[in-house]
């Protein structure tokens, strides 16, 4: 049966990195999922209460270019999402770029495949940044969202750590998430488990 979720993203987490890894695997190998991705800035979250959200002043916060340009792909080019979205984690932490600088930003969704001069256009018209304020504030307010990967299942919403990557491996990516899914939606009780140290 296909399973519908939402995940969040921002491109700045490498926790983010290794979930989203997985689902992409998991898509691409023909994964039962109706997978919707959610836009979050970290940026925001780390916003102290009565200061200025970022999508005020998106001058100021320059990290906020390349989850905008995931917006723009997302919407306007779904098609070729997912190529962009794993290429953007993979500048950020696997290339150490820096996704503030609208260049390398430019760079690797030409390199994705898109017309990255064209993206960035829509990014400076702003209506990336309202879909931003739109799906952060929703995630924040109707289901007490505050990080990235959070995974949202109807309206359980669940903050996840993954500590492996899948290596294009499907049958581990798709195995990864169904667990992530079977938890959320299997054993509710479950409110927190959490490993204090990772045995690396």
């Amino acid at each position: 049966m296909r399973r519908s979720f939402s995940v969040t993203w921002d491109y700045r987490c490498p926790f983010a990195r290794n979930a989203h890894e997985h689902l992409l695997a998991g898509l691409r190998g023909g994964a039962d999922w109706d997978v919707r991705f959610l836009v979050f800035s970290l940026e925001q979250a780390h916003v102290g209460e009565g200061e200025t959200p970022v999508w005020e002043e998106p001058e100021n916060h320059p990290g906020l270019v390349a989850n905008l340009a995931g917006v723009v792909v997302r919407d306007r080019m779904p098609g070729q999402f997912l190529a962009v979205h794993g290429a953007l984690f993979a500048a950020r932490h696997d290339q150490g770029l820096d996704l503030r600088d609208r260049s390398v930003v430019g760079t690797a969704l030409d390199a994705a495949g898109v017309d990255g001069a064209a993206v960035l256009a829509e990014v400076k018209d702003g209506w990336p940044l309202d879909v931003l304020r739109r799906e952060h504030s929703d995630a924040v307010e109707r289901l007490a969202v505050f990080g990235v990967p959070t995974f949202i299942e109807d309206d359980d919403a669940v903050f996840v750590r993954l500590m492996h990557r899948p290596a294009g491996d499907t049958a581990v990516a798709t195995s990864t998430i169904e667990r992530v899914l079977d938890l959320i939606g299997g054993w509710p009780e479950l409110n927190e488990f959490k490993h204090t140290a990772v045995l690396r």
